[in-house]
């Protein structure tokens, strides 16, 4: 903001100035940014081939649209940012409720102003911010909120008739004059209110309480709606839908590459506290649980499985890593395959179970899950490797205690007794010479939940792993190693 702003009608007169629709305001700012090569929804990742393009092309083209997709998926984001597109500030009849220009005013307090101080009349400027009006429809909503409603106290305190325009208490619309109006999960709003927002969107005007009130609003229109929505608690009426501009399509990461990206940018990973170190491999199973879960026909795939559930894994697991750190004092917390199975409330909290997956239960699907996304990673990085001298190893009947709690020097002295395990992770990259022993535990701890995955070794509840077969000959032990209590006879 500067001092030099014009602060009368006069002198905005003098300076200038020429008033715009929000809509054409959207557009030419739109156009500077598109000619300057510049981002238009800068943290939004994986929508710039198929969601920006649309939405681009609606501004153009001055159309009101609705962002259509399942949860997750950045829809009420995207919606925020395109307050970006508006002016920095501009101007309005001070004491407007709603945002009158003051070269072209709607409501009868601007006119009114207007005929009493003519060119005096003062003018304020409004930011951009303050030009984006945000509202959750929910079935409780009424017309007065969204619209307006006739105000008694007003009436009584400035002694006019109900019938009189300046008794209007204005809803959430018309304060959202000169600018943009969201509305989210659009079909629950009830229908009869969806009904009054025809008028808004075909002929750019409102009437409140039946009166000959027309206040010709100046609004860009954006919704979004869940496609789970249309079956499960409402719909958006034909008659409101095809008022619409466009329909665009919102979805979940393409690639896991994508989904990592995306994970990382949002998840809280950078405390303060004890660094933490998360290496690639981990962060790529907690994806791909993501990415099998949508495509699981034990998860309702109506629901979603949305990107919030990587992102909250991730954090989860950082945090069981950095539990670990700070008990044992390490100077570092780096995640492991058992912090992921640590993560497991971030992951059953966040699917939405078909008949079949009620009765498998969601512990049980969920750490299926993290089993199957740790085998994906393992053939994608490790797959065809040489691991008959690790399965023998079992087979034979050495076992393998790795506990969460482990420090990360432990679990891999312990890893050091299987043979050619160290060795595989280092030959495959999972782990170099030069990584930490958190990292190189993570990796050994990844073979191995592949392994189990595969049925080539077992693996319990309690992150032990022995031979694929449970039953061991009577009076018989088993040799391995146990973190807690050192190698067992």
């Amino acid at each position: 903001m500067t001092s030099d702003r014009p602060r009368t009608v006069g002198e905005l007169k003098s300076s200038g100035y020429e008033p715009r629709t929000v809509k054409d305001e959207l557009r030419q700012n739109l156009i500077t940014k598109l000619k300057a090569g510049e981002d238009i929804f800068p943290g939004i990742i994986g929508f710039d081939d198929t969601v920006v393009p649309m939405i681009v092309n609606g501004i153009l083209a001055h159309h009101d649209f609705i962002l259509l997709g399942l949860r997750g998926q950045a829809k009420s984001r995207i919606l925020r940012q395109l307050v970006d597109l508006l002016d920095p500030e501009i101007p309005i009849l001070e004491g407007s409720e709603i945002n009158d220009d003051p070269l072209k005013p709607i409501s009868k307090y601007a006119r009114v102003v207007l005929e009493e101080q003519g060119d005096d009349a003062s003018v304020a400027w409004v930011s951009r911010d303050n030009r984006f009006v945000e509202k959750l429809a929910t079935p409780d909503v009424t017309m007065a909120d969204i619209i307006g409603d006739v105000d008694p106290i007003k009436a009584a305190r400035g002694g006019h008739i109900l019938a009189d325009e300046l008794t209007i208490h204005h809803g959430l619309l018309p304060r959202a004059n000169r600018g943009i109006f969201a509305m989210n999960e659009l079909p629950d709003l009830a229908g009869k209110i969806q009904v009054g927002l025809f008028n808004i969107l075909q002929e750019g005007d409102v009437q409140v309480k039946g009166y000959p009130i027309r206040l010709p609003l100046d609004v860009f229109l954006v919704f979004t709606a869940n496609p789970e929505d249309y079956t499960a608690r409402g719909k958006i009426i034909t008659p409101l839908k095809d008022r619409i501009g466009a329909e665009i399509q919102t979805h979940y990461p393409a690639e896991i590459s994508i989904g990592m990206d995306i994970t990382r940018q949002e998840a809280w990973l950078d405390r303060g506290g004890v660094p933490a170190e998360v290496p690639d491999f981990i962060a790529e199973i907690v994806e791909r649980i993501a990415f099998l879960g949508r495509e699981d026909k034990r998860i309702d795939q109506r629901s979603g499985v949305s990107q919030r559930m990587p992102i909250t894994v991730l954090e989860s697991v950082v945090s069981s890593a950095e539990r670990r750190a700070l008990l044992l004092e390490e100077d570092r917390a780096v995640p492991r395959v058992s912090d992921i199975y640590g993560a497991l409330p971030a992951i059953t909290g966040k699917m939405e179970l078909e008949y079949e997956g009620e009765l498998h239960g969601s512990d049980r699907i969920a750490r299926e899950l993290i089993s199957a996304a740790a085998s994906g990673v393992y053939q994608d990085r490790a797959g065809g490797s040489d691991v008959e001298e690790i399965i023998e190893y079992f087979e034979q009947g050495g076992a393998l205690q790795v506990g969460s709690d482990s420090a990360d020097e432990t679990c891999v002295q312990g890893f050091e007794i299987v043979p050619g395990l160290l060795e595989l992770v280092q030959a495959v990259g999972l782990a170099p010479k030069s990584c930490s022993d958190g990292v190189r535990a993570g990796a050994c701890e990844l073979v191995l939940e592949a392994l189990a995955a595969e049925r080539k070794i077992s693996r319990s509840v309690t992150g032990s792993y022995a031979k694929a077969r449970h039953e061991t000959p009577p009076g018989q032990g088993y040799k391995g190693f146990d973190p807690f209590g050192g190698v067992s006879p």
